[in-house]
């Protein structure tokens, strides 16, 4: 055990954390020049296209040191603040994190968020700034802001590049040197951490664990602590690039298991394994239930697929712990489900994810946050879609979530992120500058402001050269209202919104004139109104497409064509009371992209 060593990589998006990967598992002969290529761990084809790390990836790599063999646990984790429920997982399965900072960029909002994390978790941090060989390489500004948040010596701080693998040798010599080994009992009752776990068809569900106390063999008969269901390990092992089986994994290890388990829900990340026969009943403290951010219906393009949807909800819930999802129904859509996501990232994600891995089409409603409305009778409803947004008459008060947002930036581009905010409803509570080109902004906004589009604004208002981080605080009286959208006088309650009464005039406006874009016209007139309750704050008209019923009347009484006119009249009147409008998937999609 004294040789083993659980380490991860921690750092804002894009500072370089799979290219450093990579170099350590080349460094280390992990993994043959054949197998070789550029974010090698990371294994989706989303993750490669947009360069992103969506998923933790755990890989077992060894290391000789002083002519002793070393084991190390490493695990890559994304940056983005979508995906920190998986970066608070993998730190509870380490006892070190390497603290990854671009000497480009310098410390950035995700960089400080991850820290705490890791703080939080007694872990031992080693600073590393990467990049070091790129031509805007600030080394020691870098090294200063490094020291200012951590308080380390300016000799603990290492320099390397994941490009071109300079200082990955120091690093590795770092990792073994101050990262403490994992502590625990390998003759106490086998006591595993689940941190993780994927769906593989041929062979049931797979569970990536650590184990604290104990170990764990081939052919135990296993026992999980939240289910209380046993089962028998049909294979053991650790995680090299693919699954290496091996006869028993011990105390300290990161590994898998399979038991053939079919069904998604017997498996919960952050439970506990024990051995049915020597159980070890206390179960291991490690996660908070995670809360979701945004929440947005998903429901199948033919109403038959409901069933073979909710199966790959399961399939994708047990390799994405944090996607909390359960039953709705839609007039307009049908079956499907509400779904919660960390943020607009991670629902796009699983939408693509849907596509791709289970070949579903899907329609995603429009976003939003949850709200609690405080009735006259002192009941207190939560509010996570418009359609269970109490009466109007019943309301005392709604109440909606604030998070306090950290963004850090480059002075020139102050006033354009102070316009933004402020016209988000963002209050400013504190500026300071970190170095003469950094400053930090610290506002209170409300959460639905920021779930539409946000930072993709904040992104272009600023060049790129903002950092957005964000964490809830907590819920306040607010004016919230209930838009709807009506087309020749019927809901269409899937395009329902909750909004706030200042943005609903301007908003109700803009979906009316989107809608009359995407609609297909028909052969009677469609009114499309926005309306909060009975007030219509917003409409738009399609014209009827006519047919020229005077064309056979050549000359002749007036009379005649009038009563042509008339006929047609009253058909396309009787028309409109029977015709119904089919909305097209564009249309809830374009909802998602109004400011565009």
């Amino acid at each position: 055990m004294k040789n083993i060593r659980n380490f991860c990589i921690i750092a804002h998006i894009d500072h370089g954390k799979s290219t450093l990967a990579d170099r350590l598992l080349e460094v280390t002969n992990t993994i043959s020049e054949r197998d070789m290529q550029a974010q090698v761990l990371d294994d989706m084809d989303l993750e490669r296209e947009k360069g992103i790390t969506i998923k933790s990836h755990a890989i077992q790599i060894n290391y000789a040191h002083n002519n002793e063999k070393y084991i190390l646990n490493l695990i890559d984790t994304p940056g983005h603040v979508d995906f920190s429920y998986e970066v608070s997982r993998a730190l509870a399965a380490c006892e070190g994190a390497l603290l990854l900072v671009d000497a480009t960029q310098g410390i950035q909002a995700q960089t400080i968020s991850n820290l705490y994390l890791a703080i939080g978790n007694d872990l031992e941090i080693i600073p590393v700034i990467n990049k070091i060989d790129m031509d805007g390489a600030m080394i020691d500004e870098v090294k200063d802001q490094i020291i200012e948040l951590i308080g380390c010596k300016p000799e603990d701080i290492l320099l390397a590049s994941g490009r071109t693998g300079v200082g990955v040798p120091e690093i590795l010599e770092a990792i073994v040197k101050r990262i403490p080994p994992p502590a625990g009992d390998p003759n106490a009752p086998l006591q595993a951490l689940i941190f993780d776990s994927v769906f593989n068809s041929f062979r049931g569900i797979i569970v990536y664990y650590r184990i604290l106390n104990g170990s764990i063999k081939k052919g135990d008969k296993v026992k999980f602590i939240a289910t209380d269901v046993e089962y028998e390990a049909d294979e053991v092992g650790v995680l090299k690039l693919t699954m290496d089986p091996k006869k028993e994994v011990q105390t300290g290890d990161v590994g898998y298991i399979i038991t053939g388990i079919k069904n998604a829900k017997e498996v919960k990340v952050g439970d506990t394994i024990t051995l049915a026969s020597n159980p070890n009943p206390v179960a291991i403290q490690g996660f908070e239930e995670v809360k979701p951010m945004v929440f947005a219906g998903i429901f199948p393009v033919n109403t038959d697929d409901f069933e073979e949807l909710r199966d790959c909800m399961d399939k994708l819930q047990l390799n994405d712990a944090s996607l909390t999802y359960e039953l709705e129904t839609s007039q307009a859509l049908g079956f499907g489900f509400r779904c919660g996501f960390l943020g607009m990232l991670h629902m796009e994600i699983i939408q693509e994810r849907l596509e791709r891995e289970f070949n579903q089409t899907v329609i995603t409603t429009v976003p939003n946050v949850s709200f609690v409305a405080f009735t006259n009778k002192g009941e207190e409803i939560v509010v996570n879609n418009p359609a269970e947004m109490p009466d109007p008459t019943r309301i005392e008060r709604i109440e909606e979530p604030y998070i306090r947002a950290q963004i850090i930036t480059k002075p020139e581009y102050i006033g354009n992120i102070m316009t933004l905010c402020l016209g988000k409803r963002g209050i400013l509570l504190n500026q300071s500058y970190l170095t003469t080109t950094r400053v930090e902004l610290v506002f209170e906004m409300p959460l639905t402001e920021i779930v539409f589009d946000f930072y993709d604004k904040l992104k272009s208002q600023t060049r790129g050269y903002a950092s957005f981080d964000y964490h809830p605080i907590d819920r306040r009286e607010s004016k919230i209202v209930k838009m709807d959208i009506l087309l020749n006088g019927d809901k269409v309650d899937a395009l329902s919104a909750l909004i706030h009464v200042s943005r609903s005039a301007d908003f109700g406006r803009k979906l009316c004139e989107k809608l009359k874009e995407l609609l297909p016209r028909q052969q009677f007139q469609i009114a499309i109104q926005a309306a909060i309750g009975a007030k219509v704050i917003a409409r738009e008209t399609i014209s009827a497409l006519r047919k020229d019923v005077t064309a056979k009347c050549y000359g002749g009484d007036i009379s005649r064509k009038r009563k042509l006119l008339e006929k047609q009249k009253e058909g396309k009147k009787r028309m409109r009371q029977i015709g119904n409008v089919e909305v097209p998937q564009e249309a809830f999609l374009a909802v998602l992209k109004l400011d565009d």
